[in-house]
């Protein structure tokens, strides 16, 4: 099946947002342009990952001088993803970067590869072109400072908005307890 290449150059709007309750949520990125929409899979640990790491490059270009933070809060984005709420692929890797030049955050979902189950070394790591028709879906997406400060405070609310944890252990509480370590597999409520 040839590669599926989705490239947003400062969509509309750039979210991660879930379907499903709790503990059996699915969580996806989001971007639209227009009336396009495209929807990628992941999971709850990518989605926390990425939004720390964007709050970090946001910290980092913030102390240069490169995109300030506003002094108004942020509005936040509570608007429920897109429909239709299609899954194009669900994405194995992310990638994180600042493209100087056009001064703006570039975020790159991949769907897994051939190469994906081996042992890759960084020297070995080879860029793929964009016109390489046997390579993995892939989502590109290009955001302003403040596009990516709203990305990142509703990732936030989205993994907050989970199972609460276990007093005593920290794992996530289902609505009927759960063992806990801490009490030598004893149920807690």
């Amino acid at each position: 099946m040839p590669r599926r290449l989705f490239v947003f150059d400062l969509p509309d709007r750039f979210a991660t947002g879930t379907i499903g309750e709790p503990g059996n949520r699915s969580f996806f990125l989001q971007a639209r342009e227009g009336r396009r929409v495209v929807s990628v899979g992941l999971e709850k640990a990518q989605v926390a990952v990425l939004a720390e790491r964007l709050g970090r490059l946001l910290v980092e270009l913030d102390k240069r001088g490169i995109a300030e933070d506003p002094p108004a809060p942020i509005t936040p984005d509570e608007r429920p993803l897109d429909e239709p709420l299609n899954e194009a692929f669900h994405a194995t890797t992310l990638t994180l970067g600042w493209d100087v030049d056009a001064e703006q955050i570039l975020i790159e979902a991949r769907a897994p590869g051939e190469n994906d189950d081996e042992e890759v070394e960084a020297e070995d790591v080879v860029e793929l072109d964009d016109d390489d028709e046997d390579g993995p879906d892939l989502l590109r997406v290009r955001l302003t400072a403040d596009a990516a400060r709203t990305f990142v405070e509703r990732a936030f609310r989205v993994i907050r908005a989970g199972r609460p944890p276990c007093p005593l252990c920290g794992n996530p509480l289902d609505a009927a307890g759960h063992i806990c370590p801490r009490k030598n597999g004893h149920y807690v409520n």
